[in-house]
């Protein structure tokens, strides 16, 4: 059986949830959207530092992406107080001291940003760019409580607004990850089919991942205050 948790990187609600689920249901295997480089970085307490020389594999505009968005994501979480991708690190920490295992099930952000920098437009990097730096400035524009996980319906405003203006962004930071997750999950579970397994992703990812599930498996997703 897999229980999907769609957590929110910075949120305070997203690492309790972690917590009480790990500690209380104790799964076998607990599955991550992390690669391994990017799980290492937050296990080792480092952060990846860019440099010019990774140009090369990322892109012009997947270098850019990953600036921006570090940036982003830390001025997010300073709001906060937290870290972003604390849960992930929590759920980490908590499968070893209970020895469960740990799995990592996203693509490597190396070839994301490679074909993100190959398929965005200038119209949508401009436009991506600029809303980004708005909403850091002015949160209360953002249309929910970075504390929290926002609810369902939130969430699909916004993946929505993503696959209307940023048809590309969608398709490379969404969609083909989507199904990198779900095809890693379905083959997680067809290999250990009687383990009880927990995937923690980003809870814009949730839906889509439930979606290409191997219908004959048995989930459970949570998101935010309301629990399926």
């Amino acid at each position: 059986m897999i229980h999907i948790l769609g957590t929110s990187h910075i949120a305070k609600q997203s690492l309790k949830e972690v917590r009480e689920y790990i500690e209380k249901e104790k799964p076998d295997i607990v599955a991550l959207e992390l690669d391994r480089s990017r799980l290492a970085a937050l296990t080792e307490k480092r952060r990846t530092r860019l440099s010019l020389s990774m140009l090369p594999k990322f892109g012009l505009t997947g270098f850019i992406f990953a600036l921006i968005g570090a940036w982003a994501e830390k001025k997010m979480g300073d709001i906060v107080g937290i870290s972003p991708g604390e849960e992930m690190l929590l759920a980490a920490k908590l499968a070893k001291e209970h020895n469960l295992n740990v799995v990592c099930i996203d693509q490597h952000i190396t070839i994301t940003l490679k074909r993100l920098s190959k398929g965005i437009t200038w119209k949508e990097r401009f436009r991506f760019f600029w809303e980004i730096i708005t909403g850091i400035f002015n949160p209360k524009r953002l249309p929910f409580d970075l504390r929290k996980v926002p609810e369902d319906k939130v969430i699909e405003k916004l993946v929505e607004h993503v696959k209307i203006h940023y048809p590309n962004v969608y398709r490379v930071l969404i969609e083909e990850r989507n199904h990198h997750m779900a095809s890693r999950l379905n083959h997680i579970t067809k290999q250990h089919p009687k383990e009880k397994i927990l995937a923690i992703v980003g809870a814009g990812h949730r839906k889509g991942i439930e979606e290409l599930l191997n219908p004959t498996i048995s989930y459970t997703f949570s998101v935010g205050p309301k629990t399926i």
